[in-house]
């Protein structure tokens, strides 16, 4: 069972996989079961071409069994059960877990955002709640940490939503903000069309700068204390934030161009962390 986290770690090819491939192995093995989690539970709602109805089943039937392991460890979803040691191990609060299912719930029941708010609340429930989950696995001192793990999320899905808006009007979805849209004048036909024109640019700027200042804040909430075990998350951060400015480089042109941060740079980056913290602390 292990293995097939760590398979489903490696094989999403995710920024995640690289950050705490680094950590000790007990943390390791805990990170590696709850991202197997986390991306079986989108899976549900972004893999096959099930109408949404069934797909609304089977993520019921998945936290009714995420239920069933948490009372007896008894899931017919080993995963499921391998992660219920791991929450009573690290004791990792469970609200998380069914917030994130509630998260990728909402992508069956909505595909527009009218204000940014409505999309914040989305980001909370499908990127905050990661970070709640793996900061307990992390170990801190301070519970501002809580406060890291909750802007890092904002910032990184915030990011991922500037990454992929092309691909997710593909998807049917479209995360920018209508109230946006509107008032930097670029309409849903313009986004179906991949229209690419200087209001694109500003919306897309308009947007990068939250995205900034959740990374900000994240950094302000981080105590000194606790930026030596949050160390795979400082690597989820600037691995993310250096995409961020990849972004702001490409002036945005995602329709055009695959704006990505590579394999080999997010070992780099995830090295150099780890590298840093563990010279300052030893």
């Amino acid at each position: 069972m292990q293995n097939e986290s760590k398979i489903i770690a490696k094989e999403s090819k995710s920024s995640f996989y690289y950050a705490f491939t680094l950590l000790e192995k007990p943390k390791r093995e805990a990170m590696n079961t709850v991202y197997a989690f986390c991306r079986k539970t989108d899976d549900i709602v972004d893999l096959g071409n099930e109408p949404d109805e069934i797909k609304h089943e089977q993520l019921h039937k998945w936290r009714i069994e995420l239920e069933k392991a948490l009372r007896s460890g008894n899931s017919e979803i080993q995963l499921l059960n391998r992660l219920v040691t791991y929450i009573k191990q690290f004791n990792i609060p469970l609200d998380p877990f069914f917030e994130l299912i509630a998260g990728v719930e909402m992508d069956l029941q909505r595909k527009r955002f009218p204000t940014f708010n409505d999309l914040s609340h989305y980001c909370y429930l499908v990127a905050s709640t990661v970070g709640l989950m793996c900061i307990e696995i992390f170990g801190y001192k301070h519970s501002s940490a809580k406060d890291y793990a909750v802007n890092l999320g904002l910032a990184l899905q915030l990011t991922n939503i500037l990454r992929d808006v092309g691909k997710d009007y593909e998807n049917g979805r479209i995360y920018l903000p209508q109230e946006d849209m509107i008032a930097f004048n670029y309409s849903e036909a313009e986004l179906k069309n991949k229209v690419y024109n200087e209001h694109f640019v500003n919306l897309m700027s308009y947007q990068a700068k939250r995205a900034k200042l959740y990374f900000k804040n994240a950094n302000n909430s981080l105590n000194y204390e606790d930026k030596h075990s949050m160390f795979a998350a400082r690597a989820m951060q600037h691995i993310y934030f250096r995409l961020l400015k990849r972004l702001e480089a490409e002036k945005y042109n995602v329709f055009n161009k695959k704006i990505k941060v590579g394999r080999f740079e997010k070992v780099a980056i995830s090295l150099g962390v780890w590298a840093k913290y563990r010279l300052v602390y030893g």
